[in-house]
């Protein structure tokens, strides 16, 4: 076997980093694209109601995955171990079609729900896209020994990078629209931006810093230097 087409043959530092980055952003970026309600502790955002009164069955707080939405209320409050939240999905492209049921336990209407996820059809495919590239990137930054390897891996990262940013913005944006949004409808409801949000931010910086160590092997810079192999 040429010594280009062992895994961690040279560079191993440079690529033991970028393999621990992109794993840690294909992770990121998995965990996220399979959100509530198949992971129930990861969401993008939360529209809540303070509850005034006794404790009910009835909704105080809706959280919104990139697969479907699950409601929940004082009696059953979300939790990390808590997945009997009244749910809808998983599901792709679920607007339009939340049953009236969740709605009415937290007052919403379905204009309200459209405007708070318009967009995310295009965020759950762009995360199990950007994820997949992540997982490529991280299998050919093992060989970087061989410099068309190296390329390679450099533009599966770039990809993700880009990917991740895009995703990081739709996100952020669907969150903005949100908070302007729902308050028109009532104001005793607030949003809260989900951790699915800060976690695509990570993937992202890790993206962008494996970007940064492959550009250093491809070009020989930052103190990286030639070794003796063919390439």
């Amino acid at each position: 076997m040429k010594p280009e087409h062992k895994p961690l043959n040279a560079y191993r530092k440079i690529s033991l980093i970028c393999v621990f980055l992109l794993l840690a952003a294909f992770v990121l970026l998995l965990l996220v694209g399979i959100s509530l309600p198949i992971v129930h502790p990861v969401y993008i955002i939360r529209v809540y109601a303070t509850p005034t009164g006794p404790a009910t069955s009835l909704g105080t707080e809706l959280r919104f995955g990139v697969w479907g939405v699950c409601a929940y209320s004082q009696l059953n409050p979300p939790s990390v171990l808590n997945d009997d939240g009244l749910c809808y999905g998983p599901r792709l492209g679920y607007q339009d079609v939340i049953p009236s049921v969740i709605l009415a336990q937290i007052g919403l209407s379905q204009g309200l729900i459209d405007a708070a996820l318009k967009g995310l059809l295009v965020v759950l495919i762009i995360h199990i896209v950007a994820a997949g590239f992540s997982l490529a990137g991280l299998f050919t930054s093992l060989f970087l020994a061989s410099h068309s390897m190296t390329i390679l891996s450099l533009l599966l990262s770039v990809i993700t990078a880009i990917l991740s940013t895009v995703v990081f913005v739709i996100d952020i944006v669907v969150a903005a629209v949100a908070r302007v949004k729902i308050p028109e409808f009532s104001n005793d409801l607030s949003v809260g931006v989900g951790n699915a949000v800060w976690m695509v931010l990570g993937a992202l910086v890790a993206s962008w810093l494996g970007v940064i160590f492959l550009s250093a092997r491809a070009c020989f810079c930052c103190g990286v230097r030639r070794r003796d192999h063919k390439f």
